[in-house]
């Protein structure tokens, strides 16, 4: 029997909707939406509030004092299971650039441990780095950067059981354009970013096939009016994809309003690059193999005091935009769910609210704070617990 939840507004994939009841099926699925609804059916009452779907982070190295790169199965069930507290409901688990040993071990790791954790749901892998220019390097050790090699990256995917959806590159590397074209082969969406790459560099590669552009402003060659660069290449190509770390750290929100008004939101998609310190407030960390000192909201290292990745939480991003006046509560919806789910081409399984798809969803406030987040149609997180 089919259950309904009740709520005064619904953030569907083509339209805003409400008052009414979504219907959840018995095995964990979305129905149809409907204003009525049979007479002593079960409801689930959130008349107050609004459903969205569940939020997909697309760029996340850690959280809750772990680290993906820690290469532990208890680690990415910590991280899976806390995830929801954060409006997520499916995340790629993402690398840090290390050697191809390690990096083969962690994908082997991920891929064999997939399925077996409640919560959050692993959806793939994302390969930030190793082909990355030392001058944009950020908390990345440059000591294993090098130009792209396709039997490396094949090497992952298997050890991954295919679970590699997505990997990094600077497309200024030796070999760049044949790379991307072999990589979109195997199925793997490539991202441009931690570059130095010019205007011209970063067409050949999107037009051999990479539609992402890693943390856009972040780690890259910035907007020059004699050269647009990689910022200015972000802005241009509006079939590819920008993600946004919002967190009021990494991009001033003017910055982040001229980037969305020039590329456009249906293709911007937020993310976190949160990592191990993300929920454990201020102190000291580590990423990879640098110290981090994490205060006032950010993660910097120790001994430069470069931004380290984040301890922004997803639903955190969607609040800033609309609180910044730069994203509708939709919009900002969009861009942490459907987008990031499209970009590596998992928005089949997951990112909206429609018939069939997992009923994987969250319940908001007006000010978009989460009240809740439901897996497969049952409670996996209550504000108020």
């Amino acid at each position: 029997m089919s259950t309904y939840v009740q709520a005064k507004q619904f953030f569907l994939p083509m339209e805003v909707t409400g008052p009414g009841y979504l219907e959840i099926t018995a095995d964990g699925k979305f129905g149809d939406f409907s204003r009525d609804i049979p007479e002593g059916s079960d409801v689930i009452d959130y008349g107050s509030f609004s459903i969205a779907p569940g939020l997909v982070d697309t760029h996340i190295h850690g959280y809750q004092g772990h680290d993906v790169m820690d290469n532990d199965p208890e680690g990415l069930k910590v991280m899976a299971e806390a995830l929801p507290s954060c409006g997520v409901t499916s995340w790629l688990p993402t690398t840090l650039t290390a050697s191809r040993e390690l990096l083969a071990d962690v994908c082997r790791t991920v891929g064999e441990n997939a399925e077996a954790f409640e919560g959050a749901k692993i959806r793939g892998i994302f390969l930030e780095g190793p082909f990355f220019s030392e001058e944009h390097k950020g908390a990345q050790n440059p000591k294993y950067m090098g130009d792209p090699d396709i039997s490396a990256l094949e090497e992952w995917v298997e050890a991954s059981k295919g679970y590699v959806k997505k990997i990094g590159i600077a497309p200024e590397r030796e070999g760049a354009v044949d790379f991307t074209k072999q990589a979109t082969q195997l199925g793997v969406a490539v991202g441009i970013g931690h570059t130095s790459a010019t205007f011209d560099e970063c067409e050949a590669v999107i037009n051999a096939g990479a539609n992402i552009f890693v943390h856009a402003y972040n780690g890259m060659r910035g907007l020059n009016h004699r050269e647009p660069g990689v910022v200015g290449a972000a802005m241009f190509f509006k079939d590819a994809y920008d993600e946004l770390i919002c967190d009021g750290h990494h991009v001033h929100p003017v910055a982040e309003k001229v980037l969305l008004d020039a590329h456009g939101r249906k293709r911007t998609m937020l993310i976190t690059d949160c990592m191990r310190a993300g929920g454990l407030g201020e102190g000291e960390s580590h990423l990879g193999e640098y110290k981090v000192i994490v205060k006032d909201g950010a993660a910097r290292l120790a001994d430069s005091g470069n931004l380290a990745g984040s301890i922004l939480q997803l639903i955190d991003g969607v609040k800033n935009v609309v609180k910044w006046q730069i994203a509708s509560p939709a919009e900002a919806i969009r861009m942490a769910s459907q987008v990031p789910a499209e970009s590596v081409k998992i928005d089949d399984v997951c990112g909206k609210i429609a018939p069939g798809y997992a009923a994987d969803f969250i319940v908001l406030e007006d000010d978009m704070s989460l009240v809740a987040t439901y897996l497969d149609g049952t409670l996996a997180y209550d504000a108020e617990a």
